[in-house]
């Protein structure tokens, strides 16, 4: 008895108590780090790389750089500018985050781009700023000098159109695009051409500093279609026949007195036109000079839709001319006064071929074929 009592005893008696631990502080979270390129100080930044802003440990809140336009990523942790920069120019960008437990930060960068060496532009566009053209109508861009980066260059260059068609360029040489589309173009409706050349490398120490802006007009679908079998023009505008013109097309006689069959396109008006023989001297034989009235240039090998007074007996009936398309006065000066550039005038019934580069001879490649000539 007396030993059960002890051992109780001994139980009951307290003892330390066990050890707690104490709760400290949580430690703070780490701010976001923002990262710039191209990096503060920078000088002889190339342009064509442009601007980009990360940022690890948060999202981007503000990023800001004077005259740049950017765009961020969908989780707001990239930001990239959307053009190539000026050259010679000094930026400054500013950026703003925000990272776990209200952190933030900023970063600034301050850098300036190269000055280039040589500079391109745009020279030339066909059409030209706020002309009426007809759906067959190119765009034609010649620049100032050589191109060596036909790919970037041609990325700068952007078509956009009231009534959306598909379209691509094609080199004709190093300082020569031409934007096609694939079917002509629609009717009564606005494009506009830009070259986005400002910070664009066209070529070793070649930078665009300046970009191009032009817009024209699509007019009517004016498609007039020669049938030299049947020495007919049948004229077309939105696809309502406005008038059948007899004609008289190359006598066949040698290749340089044959029409050419294709799709050719009116490429410029003159009243009067002098033409003569080509790769002839006064003197020799074949050899002729003649002025012409109301003349619609059709190719760059002497092809014109025009009057022809002294082939009205044939007109409708043969064909006796030196390869242009002969109408009557009349019908001429109706034709001329309607015609714009970038009409089509299709012909058929003879065995030479337009050539794709005879003048605007562009319609005469297939899509496939044209689009090869892109670089971008």
């Amino acid at each position: 008895m007396l030993l059960t009592t002890a051992v109780v005893l001994a139980l009951d008696r307290p003892g330390k108590p066990p050890a707690v631990p104490v709760a400290g502080p949580p430690p703070a979270a780490a701010p976001p780090v923002i990262e710039i390129t191209p990096a503060d100080g920078g000088r002889n930044v190339r342009p064509e790389r442009g601007v980009a802003v990360r940022v690890s440990g948060g999202t981007l809140t503000e990023v800001t750089v004077k005259g740049v336009k950017g765009h961020f990523n969908a989780a707001r942790t990239e930001w990239t500018s959307d053009r190539a920069l000026a050259p010679a120019r000094s930026f400054t960008v500013a950026a703003a985050a925000t990272g776990a437990g209200g952190t933030a930060a900023t970063a600034t960068s301050r850098f300036r781009t190269l000055k280039p060496a040589r500079t391109i532009e745009v020279e030339d566009v066909t059409p030209e700023r706020g002309e009426k053209v007809g759906v067959g109508m190119p765009i034609i861009v010649t620049f100032n000098r050589d191109v060596a980066d036909k790919a970037a260059v041609e990325r700068a260059l952007v078509v956009e159109s009231g009534k959306r068609s598909e379209g691509a360029w094609r080199w004709l040489d190093d300082r020569t695009a031409v934007y096609r589309t694939r079917t002509y173009w629609k009717a009564h409706q606005k494009v506009t051409f830009e070259a986005r050349l400002t910070g664009v490398r066209a070529g070793r120490n070649v930078y665009g500093v300046k970009g191009h802006r032009t817009t024209f007009e699509i007019g009517a679908a004016r498609i007039s279609t020669v049938d030299v079998d049947e020495h007919t023009m049948v004229v077309r505008r939105d696809g309502e026949k406005v008038r059948t013109i007899p004609i008289s097309a190359g006598n066949g006689a040698t290749r340089e007195y044959t029409t050419t069959s294709g799709v050719h396109l009116t490429m410029a008006k003159t009243d009067p036109e002098v033409m003569t023989s080509p790769g002839r001297a006064p003197g020799q034989a074949g050899y002729y000079e003649t002025v012409v009235n109301d003349a619609v240039r059709i190719s760059d090998s002497g092809e014109f839709v025009h009057s022809a007074p002294w082939s009205v007996g044939s007109q409708g009936r043969a064909n006796v001319s030196h390869g242009c398309v002969n109408v009557s006065p009349r019908h001429a000066a109706w034709f001329y006064e309607r015609t714009r550039r970038g009409d089509v005038v299709q012909i058929t019934g003879t065995d030479r071929r337009l050539e794709w580069d005879n003048g605007w001879g562009f319609w005469q490649m297939s899509w496939k074929q044209w689009r090869r000539g892109s670089r971008a």
